[in-house]
């Protein structure tokens, strides 16, 4: 499994989206640090769950994060994140 189908496995189980999208967008980072031969390295969240209602952005990001967990975020460059309700 990859890293894209992995992120988006973690999250649906975690949150039951009514929307997500993951991205890999190593490609744009050719040339720049941390990018990956063979990409995913670089990742974009679209991610829309009624959970997220009340929280503050850095609160959606933290249990974004959590729901990776540490290893996995571990072996990604970057995570760039559009999380709401």
């Amino acid at each position: 499994m990859g890293r894209a189908e992995e992120i988006g496995q973690k999250l649906t189980e975690a949150f039951a989206p009514s929307a997500l999208e993951v991205t890999d967008e190593s490609e744009k980072h050719r040339g720049h640090a941390g990018y990956r031969e063979g990409g995913e390295s670089h990742f974009h969240v679209y991610l829309r769950a009624p959970v997220f209602a009340g929280m503050s952005r850095v609160a959606r990001h933290r249990a974004v994060h959590a729901a990776l967990g540490a290893e996995l975020v571990g072996r990604i460059h970057a995570l760039a994140l559009d999380v709401g309700p």
